[in-house]
Protein backbone atom coordinates (compact mmCIF):
# COMPACT_ATOMS: atom_id res chain seq x y z
CA UNK A 1 0.00 0.00 0.00
CA UNK A 2 2.74 2.43 1.00
CA UNK A 3 4.74 1.43 -2.03
CA UNK A 4 1.88 2.19 -4.40
CA UNK A 5 1.33 5.61 -2.78
CA UNK A 6 5.01 6.42 -3.14
CA UNK A 7 4.90 5.36 -6.75
CA UNK A 8 1.88 7.54 -7.47
CA UNK A 9 3.55 10.54 -5.75
CA UNK A 10 6.66 10.04 -7.87
CA UNK A 11 4.60 9.83 -11.06
CA UNK A 12 2.72 13.05 -10.15
CA UNK A 13 6.00 14.85 -9.42
CA UNK A 14 7.43 13.81 -12.77
CA UNK A 15 4.24 14.88 -14.50
CA UNK A 16 4.23 18.32 -12.80
CA UNK A 17 7.90 18.84 -13.66
CA UNK A 18 7.16 17.98 -17.29
CA UNK A 19 4.45 20.66 -17.39
CA UNK A 20 6.92 23.42 -16.36
CA UNK A 21 8.65 25.38 -19.14
CA UNK A 22 12.30 24.58 -19.75
CA UNK A 23 13.40 28.24 -19.42
CA UNK A 24 10.78 30.11 -17.37
CA UNK A 25 10.50 33.84 -18.09
CA UNK A 26 11.66 35.87 -15.07
CA UNK A 27 9.02 37.99 -13.37
CA UNK A 28 9.26 41.65 -14.23
CA UNK A 29 7.21 43.93 -11.97
CA UNK A 30 5.02 46.49 -13.72
CA UNK A 31 6.28 50.07 -13.81
CA UNK A 32 5.13 52.19 -10.88
CA UNK A 33 2.02 54.19 -11.47
CA UNK A 34 1.97 57.85 -10.63
CA UNK A 35 2.59 61.31 -12.04
CA UNK A 36 5.25 61.47 -14.72
CA UNK A 37 7.56 64.45 -14.99
CA UNK A 38 8.66 66.16 -18.17
CA UNK A 39 11.73 68.37 -18.52
CA UNK A 40 10.57 71.48 -20.37
CA UNK A 41 12.70 73.09 -23.07
CA UNK A 42 13.43 76.62 -21.85
CA UNK A 43 14.07 79.86 -23.69
CA UNK A 44 16.26 82.82 -22.82
CA UNK A 45 13.23 84.89 -21.82
CA UNK A 46 12.22 82.43 -19.11
CA UNK A 47 14.66 83.57 -16.37
CA UNK A 48 13.35 87.12 -16.68
CA UNK A 49 9.80 85.78 -16.48
CA UNK A 50 10.71 83.93 -13.27
CA UNK A 51 12.12 87.12 -11.79
CA UNK A 52 8.95 89.03 -12.70
CA UNK A 53 6.71 86.44 -11.05
CA UNK A 54 9.01 86.33 -8.03
CA UNK A 55 8.66 90.09 -7.66
CA UNK A 56 4.87 89.68 -7.66
CA UNK A 57 5.08 87.13 -4.86
CA UNK A 58 7.42 89.37 -2.88
CA UNK A 59 5.06 92.33 -3.21
CA UNK A 60 2.03 90.20 -2.24
CA UNK A 61 3.71 88.99 0.98
CA UNK A 62 5.97 91.89 1.90
CA UNK A 63 6.07 91.12 5.63
CA UNK A 64 7.07 87.50 5.14
CA UNK A 65 9.65 88.50 2.54
CA UNK A 66 11.18 91.05 4.91
CA UNK A 67 11.47 88.42 7.64
CA UNK A 68 13.37 86.04 5.38
CA UNK A 69 15.44 88.89 3.96
CA UNK A 70 16.49 89.76 7.50
CA UNK A 71 17.56 86.16 8.06
CA UNK A 72 19.66 86.16 4.89
CA UNK A 73 21.23 89.50 5.85
CA UNK A 74 22.10 88.25 9.35
CA UNK A 75 23.74 85.12 7.90
CA UNK A 76 25.81 87.22 5.50
CA UNK A 77 26.94 89.62 8.23
CA UNK A 78 27.89 86.73 10.52
CA UNK A 79 29.92 85.11 7.74
CA UNK A 80 31.67 88.39 6.96
CA UNK A 81 32.50 89.07 10.62
CA UNK A 82 33.95 85.58 11.09
CA UNK A 83 36.00 85.88 7.88
CA UNK A 84 37.66 89.09 9.05
CA UNK A 85 38.16 88.23 12.74
CA UNK A 86 38.37 84.43 12.93
CA UNK A 87 39.14 83.25 9.39
CA UNK A 88 39.93 79.71 10.56
CA UNK A 89 36.22 79.28 11.42
CA UNK A 90 34.91 80.62 8.13
CA UNK A 91 34.37 77.16 6.64
CA UNK A 92 32.44 76.02 9.72
CA UNK A 93 30.14 79.04 9.62
CA UNK A 94 29.67 78.63 5.88
CA UNK A 95 28.63 75.02 6.47
CA UNK A 96 26.14 76.20 9.08
CA UNK A 97 24.69 78.73 6.65
CA UNK A 98 24.48 76.01 4.02
CA UNK A 99 22.60 73.90 6.55
CA UNK A 100 20.05 76.61 7.41
CA UNK A 101 19.73 78.23 3.98
CA UNK A 102 17.71 75.50 2.22
CA UNK A 103 15.14 75.46 5.02
CA UNK A 104 14.72 79.24 4.78
CA UNK A 105 14.42 78.97 1.01
CA UNK A 106 11.72 76.31 1.34
CA UNK A 107 9.67 78.76 3.40
CA UNK A 108 9.70 81.20 0.49
CA UNK A 109 8.76 78.42 -1.93
CA UNK A 110 5.77 77.63 0.28
CA UNK A 111 4.59 81.24 0.01
CA UNK A 112 4.79 81.09 -3.79
CA UNK A 113 3.09 77.71 -3.86
CA UNK A 114 0.17 78.92 -1.74
CA UNK A 115 -0.29 81.98 -3.95
CA UNK A 116 -0.22 79.74 -7.03
CA UNK A 117 -3.03 77.67 -5.50
CA UNK A 118 -5.06 80.77 -4.71
CA UNK A 119 -4.41 80.44 -0.96
CA UNK A 120 -3.35 83.21 1.38
CA UNK A 121 0.36 83.20 2.35
CA UNK A 122 0.90 82.45 6.02
CA UNK A 123 4.11 82.85 8.01
CA UNK A 124 3.28 79.84 10.21
CA UNK A 125 2.90 77.47 7.25
CA UNK A 126 6.00 79.01 5.72
CA UNK A 127 8.12 78.30 8.81
CA UNK A 128 6.86 74.74 9.29
CA UNK A 129 6.47 73.49 5.71
CA UNK A 130 9.72 71.50 5.91
CA UNK A 131 8.74 69.31 8.88
CA UNK A 132 7.11 66.64 6.69
CA UNK A 133 10.11 66.58 4.34
CA UNK A 134 12.87 66.43 6.94
CA UNK A 135 14.35 63.14 5.70
CA UNK A 136 14.74 64.26 2.09
CA UNK A 137 15.95 67.70 3.12
CA UNK A 138 18.55 66.24 5.48
CA UNK A 139 19.95 64.04 2.72
CA UNK A 140 20.09 66.91 0.23
CA UNK A 141 21.75 69.23 2.74
CA UNK A 142 24.30 66.51 3.46
CA UNK A 143 25.15 66.30 -0.24
CA UNK A 144 25.53 70.09 -0.44
CA UNK A 145 27.76 70.18 2.64
CA UNK A 146 30.00 67.45 1.20
CA UNK A 147 30.35 69.46 -2.01
CA UNK A 148 31.13 72.58 0.02
CA UNK A 149 33.81 70.75 2.03
CA UNK A 150 35.38 69.40 -1.15
CA UNK A 151 35.29 72.93 -2.54
CA UNK A 152 37.12 74.21 0.54
CA UNK A 153 39.71 71.45 0.31
CA UNK A 154 40.33 72.18 -3.36
CA UNK A 155 40.76 75.87 -2.53
CA UNK A 156 43.39 75.01 0.08
CA UNK A 157 45.26 72.94 -2.50
CA UNK A 158 45.26 75.89 -4.90
CA UNK A 159 46.63 78.17 -2.17
CA UNK A 160 49.28 75.61 -1.26
CA UNK A 161 50.45 75.39 -4.87
CA UNK A 162 50.78 79.15 -5.40
CA UNK A 163 51.82 80.20 -1.87
CA UNK A 164 54.54 77.82 -0.74
CA UNK A 165 55.34 80.04 2.25
CA UNK A 166 52.16 78.98 4.02
CA UNK A 167 48.53 79.94 4.12
CA UNK A 168 48.21 83.76 3.84
CA UNK A 169 46.29 85.81 6.36
CA UNK A 170 42.90 87.35 5.64
CA UNK A 171 44.55 90.52 4.36
CA UNK A 172 46.94 88.40 2.34
CA UNK A 173 44.08 86.52 0.72
CA UNK A 174 42.37 89.75 -0.33
CA UNK A 175 45.66 91.17 -1.60
CA UNK A 176 46.34 87.98 -3.57
CA UNK A 177 42.89 87.94 -5.14
CA UNK A 178 42.92 91.57 -6.22
CA UNK A 179 46.57 91.80 -7.27
CA UNK A 180 47.16 91.73 -11.06
CA UNK A 181 50.53 90.07 -10.42
CA UNK A 182 48.75 86.91 -9.28
CA UNK A 183 46.56 86.49 -12.34
CA UNK A 184 47.53 82.82 -12.68
CA UNK A 185 46.39 82.11 -9.13
CA UNK A 186 43.17 84.07 -9.66
CA UNK A 187 42.46 82.22 -12.91
CA UNK A 188 42.98 78.75 -11.37
CA UNK A 189 41.07 79.70 -8.23
CA UNK A 190 38.13 80.96 -10.30
CA UNK A 191 38.09 77.83 -12.46
CA UNK A 192 38.12 75.51 -9.44
CA UNK A 193 35.52 77.58 -7.64
CA UNK A 194 33.39 77.76 -10.76
CA UNK A 195 33.36 73.97 -11.14
CA UNK A 196 32.18 73.39 -7.58
CA UNK A 197 29.74 76.31 -7.68
CA UNK A 198 28.31 74.84 -10.87
CA UNK A 199 27.88 71.44 -9.19
CA UNK A 200 26.08 72.98 -6.22
CA UNK A 201 23.88 75.08 -8.50
CA UNK A 202 23.06 72.17 -10.83
CA UNK A 203 22.19 69.90 -7.91
CA UNK A 204 19.92 72.38 -6.16
CA UNK A 205 18.42 74.51 -8.93
CA UNK A 206 15.02 72.73 -8.75
CA UNK A 207 15.57 69.96 -6.18
CA UNK A 208 14.34 71.78 -3.05
CA UNK A 209 11.13 73.11 -4.67
CA UNK A 210 10.52 69.61 -6.04
CA UNK A 211 10.85 68.06 -2.58
CA UNK A 212 8.30 70.56 -1.26
CA UNK A 213 5.93 70.12 -4.18
CA UNK A 214 6.06 66.33 -4.66
CA UNK A 215 7.55 65.04 -1.40
CA UNK A 216 10.11 63.12 -3.41
CA UNK A 217 13.40 61.73 -2.14
CA UNK A 218 16.61 63.74 -2.33
CA UNK A 219 18.25 61.48 -4.93
CA UNK A 220 15.36 61.72 -7.40
CA UNK A 221 15.12 65.47 -6.86
CA UNK A 222 18.86 65.93 -7.42
CA UNK A 223 18.80 63.80 -10.58
CA UNK A 224 15.89 65.83 -11.92
CA UNK A 225 17.77 69.03 -11.10
CA UNK A 226 20.84 67.82 -12.98
CA UNK A 227 18.68 66.87 -15.97
CA UNK A 228 17.09 70.31 -16.01
CA UNK A 229 20.52 71.91 -15.86
CA UNK A 230 22.17 69.91 -18.65
CA UNK A 231 19.07 69.78 -20.90
CA UNK A 232 18.85 73.59 -20.79
CA UNK A 233 22.50 74.45 -20.22
CA UNK A 234 22.64 77.89 -21.96
CA UNK A 235 19.45 79.11 -20.26
CA UNK A 236 20.48 77.78 -16.85
CA UNK A 237 23.91 79.40 -17.20
CA UNK A 238 22.12 82.68 -17.85
CA UNK A 239 19.95 82.05 -14.80
CA UNK A 240 23.03 81.36 -12.69
CA UNK A 241 24.71 84.52 -13.99
CA UNK A 242 21.63 86.61 -13.13
CA UNK A 243 21.60 85.16 -9.62
CA UNK A 244 25.32 85.90 -9.18
CA UNK A 245 24.96 89.50 -10.38
CA UNK A 246 21.95 90.15 -8.17
CA UNK A 247 23.71 88.67 -5.12
CA UNK A 248 26.78 90.86 -5.76
CA UNK A 249 24.52 93.90 -6.03
CA UNK A 250 22.74 92.88 -2.83
CA UNK A 251 26.02 92.75 -0.91
CA UNK A 252 26.75 96.45 -1.56
CA UNK A 253 26.62 98.35 0.70
CA UNK A 254 26.71 96.35 3.95
CA UNK A 255 24.61 93.59 2.42
CA UNK A 256 21.38 95.54 2.85
CA UNK A 257 20.21 94.53 -0.60
CA UNK A 258 19.72 91.00 0.72
CA UNK A 259 16.64 92.23 2.55
CA UNK A 260 14.85 92.35 -0.81
CA UNK A 261 16.97 90.46 -3.31
CA UNK A 262 17.26 87.38 -1.07
CA UNK A 263 13.51 86.65 -0.88
CA UNK A 264 13.04 87.84 -4.47
CA UNK A 265 15.42 85.17 -5.73
CA UNK A 266 13.74 82.62 -3.46
CA UNK A 267 10.33 83.25 -4.99
CA UNK A 268 11.82 83.31 -8.48
CA UNK A 269 13.44 79.90 -7.88
CA UNK A 270 10.01 78.39 -7.24
CA UNK A 271 8.83 79.68 -10.60
CA UNK A 272 12.01 78.34 -12.21
CA UNK A 273 11.06 74.88 -10.94
CA UNK A 274 7.47 75.24 -12.13
CA UNK A 275 8.64 76.42 -15.52
CA UNK A 276 11.31 73.73 -15.98
CA UNK A 277 9.48 70.64 -14.68
CA UNK A 278 5.99 69.72 -15.83
CA UNK A 279 3.99 66.96 -14.18
CA UNK A 280 1.45 64.76 -15.93
CA UNK A 281 -1.45 63.39 -13.91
Amino acid sequence: MLGSLAGMTQINSVSNAADLPANPTPYVPPPPEGPKREIVALGFADPFRWLARGAQDLWAAKGIALFYGGCFWAMAMLLQAVFYRLPEYTMSIASGCLLVGPFLAMGLYEVSRRRERGEKPDIVYSLTCWDSHIGSMAMLVLVLIVLELLWGRASLVVFAVFFNTGMPSTAGVLQAVFSPENWEFVAVYMVVGGVFAGLVFATSVVSIPMILDRDTDAISASITSLQVFFNNLPVLLLWGALISVLVLVALMPWGLGLLLIGPWLGHATWHAYRGAVRWEA
